[in-house]
């Protein structure tokens, strides 16, 4: 038995790159039936605000979201987790650069030291455990085929503002 998960999500900030910035992510589960459930959340404010980072944060969302589903469930089915977003930078990150990264001691091809590797760690951990229970992949969708999650970021990000 397979159980299918299919995640979109999206992060964004505002004031990008300023001291009063402010970040949210999002994370949309979609149903069979085309119904979704969400949760959204507030970037950490002791942490740096950027769009990066956010974007991150909503693909931890995701397979924190997938783990404590599956812990639920009264079967053990093999796992499927397809994760949907509009950022390559994030899905390069988890999917891809990692690997390089840590063989070089978390330094860019470039000399530098990789931004945000303390949420890149966590999602590689996370990723490594829903991989033990079956598959993730991560899927590239241009932005307007993610709207659902974009719409959620964007409503944590206006009652943060107000």
């Amino acid at each position: 038995m397979v159980y299918v998960m299919e995640f979109y999500v999206d992060g964004g900030c505002r004031n990008n790159g300023t001291p009063w910035a402010i970040g949210a992510a999002a994370c949309v589960l979609m149903t069979r039936y085309n119904a979704h459930y969400h949760r959204k959340l507030q970037l950490p404010q002791d942490e740096e605000q950027t769009n990066q980072r956010a974007e991150i944060t909503a693909i931890i969302m995701a397979l924190e979201w997938a783990l404590e589903k599956y812990e639920k469930l009264d079967s053990c089915p093999r796992l499927v987790v397809r994760i949907h977003s509009d950022s390559k930078y994030a899905i390069g990150c988890v999917d891809n650069w990692i690997y390089k990264w840590v063989q070089n001691g978390w330094v860019t091809s470039a000399g530098k030291k990789v931004e945000n590797r303390d949420l890149i760690t966590r999602a590689s951990n996370l990723d490594d455990r829903v991989k033990e229970l079956g598959s993730v992949n991560y899927i590239w969708v241009p932005r307007l085929e993610n709207q659902a999650a974009d719409k959620y970021c964007n409503e944590k990000l206006d009652e943060i503002e107000h």
